[in-house]
């Protein structure tokens, strides 16, 4: 329930019960938990503003905004999450807030005006880790594999992400990690990179821990075979785009560090 949320004060968080208020459904796997978009919705705007989720899958992000009185705009590729999002948005609500979602692709969205939204709240696919479409979508981002084009193709989305956000607005983007050949993928910071690249500034890294993975299992039973540790954890960045004429000598030591994250791949 509502009630028992408590906006989070660190840059850990942890959500062992996801929140069942309204028409949350933790059945779309990979969705993230509705106290992640709360939290940012309500620190990062006001009421009134409009909010936009790219990558809506199942609506998590415009649910809170309908229930926190923002202005909603959602795109997927997939047109079934369009339906299921638009069916978890058929709820009342006290507020005179807008929600909209339709059909559309992350790396153009020409329909929206250049800096007309007050925040973007994301969740975009980790590579193929789940195929969302089940590969029956050419262009959808969790159907790429290799790291390089998956970031490639994404970077595509965060240059309209800087176009269509307000100056001095943020955008927060949850992505996890992975493994390849027993080794690390650091994905999420490449995904950082991307965005610092195309003139981001990081406002925070949150660190947020994982609970009820349907593989844990799996994994668990391949630790000792394979010595390695299990991921539980995911990054939800948010980034700030600059004032207009912003004097960014301030930050020159964080854009220093960008330089000194390692370089996506080649090749897998």
């Amino acid at each position: 329930m509502t009630e028992q949320f408590e906006k989070e004060i660190t840059t850990v968080w942890s959500f062992p019960e996801r929140g069942s208020w309204a028409t949350h459904n933790p059945t779309y796997r990979g969705n993230f938990a509705p106290q992640i978009p709360r939290n940012v919705i309500l620190r990062y705007s006001k009421e009134g503003n409009t909010l936009l989720d790219p990558m809506v899958g199942g609506g998590t992000t415009l649910i809170e905004a309908k229930l926190l009185n923002r202005n909603g705009i959602g795109f997927d590729i997939n047109p079934e999450a369009v339906k299921l999002t638009e069916k978890n948005l058929d709820f009342k609500s006290d507020n005179k807030s807008s929600q909209k979602v339709k059909l559309g692709d992350v790396r153009q969205l020409s329909d929206i005006k250049d800096g007309s939204i007050d925040l973007i709240v994301t969740h975009p696919p980790y590579l193929d880790i789940i195929k969302y479409s089940e590969d029956k979508i050419k262009d959808d981002l969790s159907t790429i594999s290799n790291v390089t084009k998956f970031c490639d193709e994404l970077e595509k989305g965060i240059k309209e992400f800087y176009r269509v956000l307000d100056a001095d607005k943020y955008c927060a983007i949850l992505i996890g990690d992975t493994r390849r050949r027993g080794h690390y993928v650091p994905l999420a910071y490449y995904v950082m990179k991307k965005f610092l690249e195309n003139g981001f500034i990081l406002k925070e890294d949150i660190i947020k821990v994982q609970h009820n993975c349907k593989s844990t299992p799996y994994w668990k039973s391949q630790l000792e075979k394979y010595n390695f540790l299990m991921i539980m954890h995911e990054h939800l960045f948010i980034f700030r785009k600059p004032r207009e004429n912003e004097d960014l000598s301030k930050f020159r030591d964080s854009m220093i560090c960008k330089s000194k994250i390692p370089a996506v791949p080649k090749a897998d």
